[in-house]
């Protein structure tokens, strides 16, 4: 862990502390976390929850599944040997991609493994379950319980994952005591689906929470280090009015200030109107919505206008306006919410049986404004 220590992060060691406390006292070893994005839950826990761990004494291995979704299961493996035993990290790595009869002769794989593994050991996927099952023997080595936080964690919910996560799962649930697991992700509907679905690898193995979000007092302390660096102090309530604004949104509200100080003589309400514009610029709406099936905007902006029933035929009428065919059969906007809802996507989450909300409200809004799907 880096020991600079960044004057903007708004620390919260006693959630930090409190987490902790819960798998301390041995009532659960995991626990699921969800926050849309921009709300602060990836510092929380990069720069909080993770140094408390090691503080604590735990080992503490993070890794974000966002930044390589193709492989989750070498991410996973990688951030726990990195955790207990980074200098054997290039060998790790060196003996998984050897020859299958190699590895066999070497002993290398896990107990098991060998009738069920005859495949071309190179190729990055392959490696993904023999290398969980010997990153966690790895782990077992170690004189330290270890503290795994999975962020973005409903990638593994994807079908193409579902032998990372049931290997996961099975390596997990016999190392309880001494491994434990906190979920993070920014879909709610996708991180319940991880727990709550009976034919899902992880159902029923860990509570599903809202991350507790950050509010007036994050607001104060941003205002009294703007004190430190302004020559024209801001005004907490101007402040407490732009979060509201840019809707509570940490990330947001940060942007807002930096460009509140970068331009302090235009005013609070310039650096607000700027960042509201920027928002939108900013988010890449635009290039998501280029990126989609024409069915899937067509969905989407039925949403954005409030309709639930997809598949009635006032609304499968409307589909086929907005799309200019001759005919829209309830297969269309089923296939486009199965795209919209899936880890890959996640623009639209199932809140109950026909029911869905936008995960990003502004994107919303942003559809919303427009005329077409084109």
């Amino acid at each position: 862990m880096s020991s600079f220590i960044d004057p903007w992060h708004f620390a919260r060691p006693d959630l930090a502390q409190a987490y902790l406390q819960g798998f301390d006292i041995g009532l659960t070893s995991a626990r699921g976390l969800f926050a849309r994005r921009r709300m602060g839950k990836t510092e929380f826990l990069k720069h909080d929850l993770l140094p408390a761990a090691l503080q604590d004494g735990y080992l503490a291995a993070y890794t974000n599944l966002w930044d390589d979704t193709a492989h989750p299961g070498q991410a996973l493996a990688t951030a726990i040997l990195q955790a207990t035993e980074p200098k054997g990290l290039d060998k790790f790595w060196q003996d998984l991609s050897s020859p299958i009869r190699k590895l066999k002769a070497g002993g290398k794989l896990p107990v098991g493994m060998e009738a069920s593994f005859e495949v071309d050991l190179a190729e990055k996927e392959k490696l993904a379950v023999p290398a969980i099952q010997a990153a966690l023997q790895a782990a077992d080595k170690a004189k330290k319980k270890l503290l795994l936080v999975i962020d973005e964690a409903q990638v593994l919910a994807a079908p193409e994952h579902t032998a990372v996560a049931h290997s996961l799962r099975a390596g997990l649930d016999i190392r309880k005591a001494g491994i434990k697991v906190l979920f993070a992700g920014s879909s709610e509907a996708a991180l319940r689906q991880m727990f709550s679905r009976s034919a899902a690898p992880f159902y029923n193995w860990a509570p599903v929470e809202p991350f507790p979000l950050l509010g007036s007092a994050f607001v104060e302390a941003m205002v009294a280090q703007v004190a430190t660096a302004a020559r024209l102090p801001l005004g907490l309530e101007e402040a407490l009015q732009a979060f509201a604004a840019l809707k509570e949104t940490p990330e947001f509200f940060r942007w807002y200030i930096e460009r509140y100080l970068m331009y302090q003589q235009q005013g609070p309400a310039e650096a607000l109107r700027y960042i509201q514009a920027r928002v939108h610029d900013d988010t890449g709406y635009a290039k998501t919505w280029k990126e989609l099936y024409r069915p899937d905007r067509a969905v989407l902006l039925l949403a954005a206008r409030g309709v639930q029933d997809l598949f009635g035929a006032a609304n499968l009428k409307q589909m086929k306006e907005l799309l200019d065919v001759d005919e829209v059969t309830s297969t269309v906007p089923r296939g486009s919410l199965r795209r919209l809802t899936s880890p890959r996507l996640q623009l639209l989450a199932r809140v109950d049986h026909g029911t869905y909300r936008f995960e990003d409200t502004e994107f919303q809004a942003w559809v919303a404004a427009r005329r077409t799907i084109d």
